[in-house]
């Protein structure tokens, strides 16, 4: 939780340090990458490997220098890998083949 607020670090609606950015709010195209992570999470979830609940706890609990580092759907996908890895629906040793493959 945040030391100032009682909040945790996801949670910045409202947060004062927050507040003076400018929000961007024009439309913006998603890339491939954002595209790919959002269907193999409609995909696990048709597919019952994985809930919105599942995916969104596994956000919150990113930690916070890296949940800051880390853009939207770089957080899904960070959220959905350590989800499969709890639910040994991938072992590590298969992530690391697959990241290692060309």
């Amino acid at each position: 939780m945040g030391k100032e607020t009682g909040r945790a670090h996801h949670d910045m609606g409202g947060a004062a340090k927050y507040m003076c950015e400018t929000v961007d709010t024009e439309p913006h195209d998603l890339t491939d990458f954002d595209r790919e992570v959002d269907a193999l999470r409609q995909l696990l979830s048709a597919k019952q490997l994985m809930t919105v609940d599942e995916l969104r706890r596994g956000i919150e609990a990113i930690p916070e220098a890296e949940y800051h580092r880390l853009s939207y759907y770089q957080r899904w996908i960070r959220s959905i890998t350590d989800n499969l890895l709890r639910r040994g629906v991938l072992t590590e040793a298969e992530l690391r083949a697959a990241l290692e493959a060309p």
